[in-house]
């Protein structure tokens, strides 16, 4: 980095990108799509005003605004497009993923900042690039507050679902929810094709014996579609709640056989959750 306003530009730059890669998202009309619009909103909010913030500064420090004459490379991709596409399409995307992304993209932002000032010269390049990377420190720091404060809610929410669908108040238990993912995937076979319903079948930790819901078994039972769409949709939380169960219990694990037990079932349930969410992406 060789002159202040070359950083001022850099800082500028990726702050503006970031905005409007999160805008993109704030443009979303689906009403399913609301809870994830109201957290990027805040995020477009907080990098416009990072954006401003670092104009008048570069104002008072270089005698100028920011300039893109100024950058002599393409800044740092640290929102990539593919990111905030990929959790745009997702059915699965949450106010936590959504939060977890920008936290992440906080923290490479952080250390962007660091490589700066590990490579400036320059004492008063050096001295504004820690503060950004301060900046990106405590933005990250409230973001992972917010992520923690989405995981708890949605999986309150998951629970409360879960015992309301069993008539009992107790907190969900990874037993209980195989096997009501293990109800929701014979159900969710129902709707397809023969080789599309071993596929799904096969991702059922029960594994079903092949003359399983053979045609004369299913008529007259076939859910409609409406409903199929939303038991693939509960299946597909189901299966990654579990693998986030799975995950907290290894991390919490007493003694060793627990964690590996544990990360076992995580290992499998991981690769349960990846095959059914391909599934669900080239099935209808």
């Amino acid at each position: 980095m060789r002159s202040l306003a070359e950083l001022y530009a850099i800082a500028f730059d990726v702050a503006q990108k970031a905005a409007q890669r999160y805008s993109a998202l704030v443009e979303r009309s689906d009403v399913s799509f609301g809870p994830l619009r109201r957290v990027f909103e805040v995020l477009v909010a907080s990098e416009r005003d990072r954006a401003d913030g670092l104009s008048a500064a570069c104002l008072t420090a270089c005698g100028k605004r920011p300039d893109v004459a100024d950058l002599r490379w393409a800044p740092v991709d640290l929102v990539p497009a593919a990111e905030i596409s990929e959790l745009g399409n997702s059915g699965l995307s949450t106010p936590y993923t959504a939060w977890a992304l920008a936290a992440h993209h906080r923290q490479r932002a952080f250390v962007f900042w660091t490589y700066v000032i590990a490579l400036a010269e320059d004492a008063l390049i050096r001295k504004t690039a820690e503060g950004f990377a301060r900046d990106a420190l405590s933005a990250g720091n409230l973001l992972r507050r917010e992520r923690r404060l989405a995981w708890r809610a949605e999986r309150k929410i998951a629970s409360n679902e879960i015992a309301s669908a069993e008539g009992t108040n107790e907190p969900a238990s990874a037993a209980l929810l195989e096997s009501l993912l293990h109800r929701d995937i014979v159900a969710w076979s129902q709707g397809l094709t023969p080789a599309q319903r071993d596929r799904v079948l096969a991702m059922d930790p029960y594994r079903l014996p092949p003359h399983f819901l053979t045609p004369p078994d299913r008529a007259d039972t076939e859910p409609a579609s409406g409903e199929i769409e939303q038991i693939k949709q509960r299946a597909l939380r189901r299966a990654e709640q579990l693998s986030n169960m799975y995950l907290s219990d290894a991390d919490s694990a007493p003694d060793q056989d627990s964690m590996e037990l544990a990360q076992k079932l995580a290992a499998q349930a991981i690769a349960r959750l990846a095959g059914l969410r391909n599934i669900a992406s080239v099935v209808p």
